[in-house]
């Protein structure tokens, strides 16, 4: 049986140090945008700079449009990849274990580092004068808890169990192969910037009918409750499907690397335009209401969106193919410090927001401060020990000196 979605053999045993590379750097990429939030010059973040300009709105704009598509679309391929490999009981398993498991034992100790920060925040503003009554305490449903950054974790697993579940019946469709080749042929037209807007299509309309939407702020995040929001699953599900699918036609990625320079251009135009339309780069926190703006800018992020991830596809596997150790090395830490950067963020953005430094040296401050503190955990604590099995499904043992060193020494 031919089958859609089952992985070439010839195919699986490639290394593609390129996406690897680059999912890592979506991960770390999380760091700078987070770091960003306080100098940003309007009332979204807890912390507030006292260095604010429209400079750091611009980056986190910027990053925050393609990021996490980017994400999940590697997340796609390389789900497709493991179960071609590995079968669905093995790959069940590694994705409880590595993507559920983390979510439920961490995002406790994280909730409780950031509501700490946001505690020792206030206490730093109140600079001693009296602090009124606390709140009280929030109320939390299936609806209302929130994941923090941690809603990827969660929105994966939603994505991993929608696939399993379509695959039986699109197996049983392609007992002929004919759906196999239709679908291939369909993934190699929407691997062209001519299948970036047409993929736009569905994530604008989702977007245009949502009832609150801030331009500024793109895919709105799904950080809060179970049930992510429509925009949210119809872009991230829609890039994740794709990755999917793109796995079956692995010559596909030398397609998107041909057409890298068109994406990041149509990306470009695409992503100005929603900026202009969203209120410029002063950035502007009101939801749009005039139907037909919304709708303009709908269709920007749309394309935005989707070009922007296909051309940094594109420009990884041109500039970032090649074997690496730094890179390698950075894309096996990247899970460890998204998972726990958010708190440390916050905690230096507490410690730095007074100083009387330009904002881009204050930003440089903060995630360098978080890299470094994260780097150094990761070495010590999760690289060498059961913890590096568990988040990277390998544990990388310590170096030990080769025989010849060894003598070396003990002459």
């Amino acid at each position: 049986m031919s089958s859609a979605f089952q992985t070439p053999p010839a195919q699986t045993q490639e290394r593609l140090h390129g996406l690897d590379a680059l999912r890592g750097g979506a991960l770390l990429l999380g760091v700078v945008l987070h770091a960003a939030m306080s100098f940003i010059p309007a009332p979204i973040w807890i912390v507030a700079d006292d260095h604010p300009s429209v400079w750091a709105a611009g980056l986190f704009f910027a990053i925050h449009l393609f990021r996490m598509a980017t994400f999940f679309l590697i997340a796609g391929l390389f789900a497709h990849m493991m179960l071609g490999r590995r079968g669905v009981v093995a790959f069940v398993r590694d994705r409880a274990i590595r993507i559920a498991g983390p979510l439920v034992v961490f995002w406790a100790p994280v909730m409780a580092a950031i509501i700490a920060v946001l505690i020792w925040n206030a206490v730093r503003q109140a600079a001693g004068a009296p602090m009124g009554p606390p709140p009280p305490p929030p109320t939390y449903s299936w609806a209302t808890i929130p994941l923090t950054h941690l809603w990827f974790l969660w929105v994966l697993m939603l994505f991993y169990a929608a696939a399993l579940i379509l695959r039986t019946p699109f197996a049983v469709l392609d007992r002929s192969g004919a759906w196999g080749r239709a679908v291939d042929r369909l993934t190699g037209f929407l691997a062209t910037p001519w299948g970036a807007i047409l993929l736009a299509a569905p994530l604008a309309i989702a977007v245009w009918r949502e009832p609150v939407w801030v331009a500024f702020f793109g895919i709105p995040t799904p950080d809060h409750g179970l049930i992510p929001n429509l925009p949210a699953l119809v872009g991230f599900g829609l890039a994740f499907g794709f990755g999917f699918l793109l796995d079956r036609r692995r010559d596909l990625l030398k397609q998107l690397e041909a057409w890298a320079p068109a994406n990041l251009g149509l990306a470009v135009g695409a992503g100005v335009s929603l900026l202009m339309l969203a209120g410029g780069p002063a950035p502007s926190i009101v939801p749009l209401t005039d139907p037909v703006m919304k709708a303009m800018a709908a269709a920007a992020l749309g394309v935005a969106t989707f070009a922007s991830a296909f051309a940094a596809v594109g420009l990884a596997l041109r500039f970032a193919s090649g074997h690496s150790r730094v890179r390698r090395y950075l894309a096996d830490a990247s899970y460890w410090i998204y998972i726990v950067h958010l708190p440390l963020v916050m905690a230096a953005q507490v410690l730095v927001q007074d100083w009387d430094m330009a904002w881009p040296v204050k930003l440089a401050v903060v995630v360098a401060g978080v890299m470094g503190v994260s780097v150094a955990s990761y070495e010590l604590l999760i690289r060498h020990s059961f913890m590096g099995r568990w988040l990277n499904g390998r544990r990388v043992p310590w170096r030990r000196p080769s025989p010849a060193h060894a003598l070396a020494a003990a002459e």
